[in-house]
């Protein structure tokens, strides 16, 4: 079986991965909070996780691997957003629901095992909050329970910080009923217009932080195997499940590997509406960027590196799908996983190494491994995607054309330009005109009256 090493956030190393139930490994990756579309930033965590779970199911076996990825569904957002358009809640985090599993899908990715609404496991957050409070980790006050930060020994221990130096800066709320500064929200009172549940301490509803650590044991148990999630959930909110959890549950160890994407930036910039560069998955969608485009753009940069998305990399993937679109489009046999691709994967998912060797199975001509590790990125589903296919042919013509034009290509970058011409010359007899279009754009294909499929094979 492969091995699998995956850096570790909280040991700072990389580590084999070694499930907890051997043979059956289990991951939670912190979801969206479900009031408004999907973002860019919001779509990497996704894709890169999606890749992980992909290689899970491929050592493991398809039904031995467990992904949690959770729906915030109650929070001040949402609530201001109902209040602002006069929705019901339901309606919106309904909605809001449907369009994530909508643009991921439009990128590739596959449903996890499990995607919890946070409004559904209410009932297990009132009962850990419960055993925070009976073990002197909570306190009620103002009718809001709260952690207590100090009462964890190694808080900080995830993000690096010590928690004498968090204070200054932090992403804390300062509230006069809270005994310490950093102590932070497990519940909370909510008035008439604001969704509520029963709890030992009054109406109310959960914080943030609390939910991630209830639903990740009650659907994975005490203890599993990977716990991910952006950058910028380390702190705090990564670093409260910890202190939350191993408190209410000191005898289980929560999670044993924690991963973290970093952020994304969009020419250089930090995505901002004021500097317009902030854009929706469904916006570039919309725009004609096919989603294999922004999933090969995604997974060009290591997951745990600062990405950058250029129009120049659109244009790249784009010219670099097209290309192993034609070539995996024939009728190829299957093939094992290619060695190299798997141990890069397998190397804390080192997915810009993938991708040169699948250019190095492109150009060597070996199509079942080219189109099996396409497969298992996430890149080629049982079929070519429309917007790559040759149209107005039959499956077996447009095979052959997309080999004549891969072996155009070739020549062209070689730079035997007579051979690139003779290629399309030929292919003009046998009834296929060829228009070149823009750089990074697929040449224009046009049937002739005199076509003659006979011919095709003839130029092959």
């Amino acid at each position: 079986m492969t091995e699998i090493r995956l850096w570790n956030t909280r040991t700072k190393r990389k580590e084999v991965l070694d499930p907890v139930v051997p043979g059956h490994p289990k991951m939670y990756v912190c979801g969206p909070t479900v009031y408004d579309r999907a973002h860019l930033g919001n779509a990497r965590p996704a894709v890169v996780f999606d890749v992980l779970y992909r290689l899970l199911r491929h050592t493991y076996g398809e039904n031995n691997v467990t992904y949690v990825r959770n729906f915030t569904d109650v929070d001040d957002k949402i609530n201001a957003k109902a209040a602002e358009t006069g929705r019901p809640i339901r309606d919106i985090t309904d909605e809001t629901i449907r369009w994530y599993h909508e643009d991921m899908d439009a990128l590739g990715n596959l449903r996890p095992t499990h995607e919890p609404r946070a409004t559904d496991w209410i009932p297990a957050m009132v009962a850990m909050i419960g055993r925070l409070i009976a073990q002197g980790h909570a306190y009620e006050a103002a009718g809001h329970v709260l952690f207590r930060v100090r009462s964890y020994a190694r808080y900080g221990a995830l993000s690096g910080r010590s928690v004498d130096d968090m204070i200054a800066g932090s992403r804390v709320e300062v509230a006069p009923f809270k005994e310490d500064p950093l102590d932070f929200v497990l519940w909370k009172p909510s008035d008439a217009t604001q969704p509520g549940w029963p709890s030992p301490w009054g109406h109310g509803r959960p914080g943030w932080h609390i939910e991630c650590s209830a639903m990740a044991r009650e659907l994975l148990g005490g203890a599993f195997d990977i716990h991910g999630g952006g950058i910028d959930l380390q702190f705090p909110h990564h670093e409260n499940e910890i202190a939350q959890s191993r408190c209410a549950h000191p005898e289980e160890a929560f999670a044993s590997i924690w991963m973290h994407n970093e952020m994304l930036v969009v020419e250089g910039k930090k995505m901002s509406k004021s500097l317009g560069n902030f854009f929706t998955v469904r916006d570039l969608l919309d725009k004609g960027v096919p989603g294999e485009v922004i999933r090969f753009v995604l997974l060009g940069t290591h997951y745990s590196k600062p990405m950058d998305w250029t129009e120049e990399r659109v244009r790249e993937a784009t010219v670099a799908l097209h290309r192993w679109y034609r070539l995996v489009g024939l009728t190829v046999p299957a093939s094992d996983v290619d060695a190299a691709v798997l141990h890069s994967l397998a190397d804390d998912l080192n997915v810009p190494a993938v991708i040169n060797r699948l250019h190095q199975l492109a150009n060597s001509g070996d199509v079942p491994a080219l189109r099996t590790a396409m497969t298992l990125l996430g890149l080629l589903d049982t079929a070519v995607p429309h917007w790559a296919r040759v149209d107005g042919f039959t499956e077996a013509e447009a095979g052959l054309i997309q080999l004549l034009l891969q072996r155009r290509d070739f020549a062209r970058q070689q730079r035997d330009f007579a051979r690139a011409d003779r290629i399309r010359d030929m292919m003009t007899r046998a009834g296929v005109q060829v228009r070149d279009r823009g750089i990074g754009e697929a040449p224009e294909l046009v049937r002739l009256p005199h076509f003659d499929p006979r011919q095709l094979e003839e130029v092959r």
